[in-house]
């Protein structure tokens, strides 16, 4: 038989154990919360977003009205790199800035051969004994093409790139960086004297300098020619480079041979790649419709713009040329088809605790990290994987010692924009 004594003990003991549990359901469990309010939120997309849309060289007339959130520009090594092998980055900080004041970003590539131009290559490197730059015609017109047979020129590229790389890696003002070899940089040159290891980089170099930029690149999204899946390339067939975390553009998206040449160089490179690596392009120069006719209703050759986007996931694509064909209101039309684009679906809270659903609605994923932040208080888990068609719920936490008002603050940042600028979304909740 147990004693007086005991049982008051073991009684005590388990108050003791369900105050506890008390307090800390009370503290932990949801379901002992104050009930979540729904939150009135409306908002629309009626610009294009960032890092999406129809983009426009920055020399473009129309680039100070235009519906546009991204600016594009090229640029040699040389404009960078004097004769001495100095850096001066005085160039780059001008577009950047330019861009940036305008509320633009800047997509900017680099290249060693430009149709009708002198070498993208500083004297440093081809002024060195043993340099042979070759001279050749391509496209009708005096061109010069590199020596990559001369080791200084890789060694070269790969400082230039990590020098690249320590200063704006992690700057806002540049949305997406080109890269590539060849006539523009696009991986190819079909008109004029194509060596493989003279006037075009070696495949070994090509691996080198592929897994140099996955290194020395964290946080920005650095892109290729889907013509690098061509057989003087390995990025599309050595499985070890094409794993690595570099997306695609097209430079001719709308030609009327588009089906049969370009998309299977898309398929090379792996069908679902969009979903975790940025995809652009660029109006085709084949034919005079390709320019003119690329956003009317039914396109140049049969296949409406916002039909080929959706296919391929576009986030953005050059259009330098469509302020000359289109009007605005038709430019932001074409521009909202592109990229992200979030929904709040739902939008509950109390004094502690906010709840949100968001959806991806647009075609593709957004290329950098973006969270929902209710009063400034940010999400921990990042927007950047969740793909179109898809919702995700995200919960929020006030501070400690802190609350939520009776009419919360909802936007979705991200470090990738430029300061003040947040990620647009829609939301329709009364």
């Amino acid at each position: 038989m147990r004693s007086y004594a005991g049982i008051v003990r073991a009684s005590l003991f388990a108050s003791v154990l369900i105050m506890g549990s008390a307090a800390a359901r009370s503290n932990d469990d949801p379901q002992d919360r104050a009930p979540l309010r729904p939150i009135p939120l409306r908002s629309d997309v009626v610009a294009p977003q960032p890092l999406t849309g129809l983009v426009l060289w920055q020399d473009n007339e129309a680039i100070e009205r235009a519906p546009v959130s991204l600016e594009f520009a090229y640029l040699p090594y040389a404009a960078v790199v004097d004769a001495r092998g100095d850096y001066d980055w005085s160039p780059v900080e001008r577009l950047l800035e330019q861009a940036a004041a305008r509320r633009h970003q800047l997509v900017l590539r680099w290249y060693d051969t430009y149709v009708g131009k002198r070498t993208g290559v500083p004297a440093s490197v081809t002024g060195l004994d043993g340099y042979r730059t070759v001279r050749a015609e391509s496209e009708g017109e005096p061109t010069e093409f590199p020596d990559w047979s001369h080791p200084a020129l890789p060694a070269f590229v790969l400082e230039f790139f990590e020098r690249f790389a320590e200063r704006y890696d992690r700057d806002p003002r540049l949305a997406y960086l080109q890269v590539g070899f060849g006539l523009w940089s696009e991986y190819h040159i079909y008109d004029g004297p194509m060596r493989l290891g003279e006037t075009f980089p070696s495949l070994e170099f090509q691996r080198r300098f592929a897994e140099h930029l996955d290194r020395v690149l964290i946080e920005t999204r650095w892109m290729v020619s889907v013509d690098a899946a061509n057989d003087w390339s390995p990025l599309a067939s050595d499985e070890r480079i094409a794993n690595l975390g570099f997306g695609l553009f097209d430079d001719s998206f709308n030609h009327k041979r588009h089906a049969e040449e370009n998309a299977p160089n898309w398929r090379a490179f792996g069908e679902e790649r969009w979903r975790r690596a940025p995809a652009g392009g660029e109006f085709s120069f084949f034919e005079p419709r390709d320019q003119r006719l690329a956003l009317a209703p039914t396109g140049p050759h049969g296949i409406p713009f916002e039909t080929q986007a959706a296919k391929f996931h576009l986030s953005f694509i050059i259009a330098d040329a469509q302020p000359e064909h289109q009007s605005d209101e038709r430019l932001a039309a074409a521009g909202l088809a592109c990229g992200y684009r979030f929904r709040i679906e739902r939008f509950e809270a109390n004094e502690t605790t906010a709840r949100i659903v968001v959806a991806n609605v647009g075609i593709a994923p957004i290329p950098y990290d973006a969270f929902v932040t209710v009063d400034g208080r940010k999400a921990e888990r990042s927007l950047r994987d969740l793909l179109p068609g898809e919702s995700r719920t995200v919960e929020i936490v006030a501070d400690e010692g802190g609350s939520f008002g009776d009419l919360p603050k909802l936007e979705i940042v991200s470090p990738r924009m430029l300061p003040g600028v947040t990620v647009p979304f829609e939301a329709r909740l009364d």
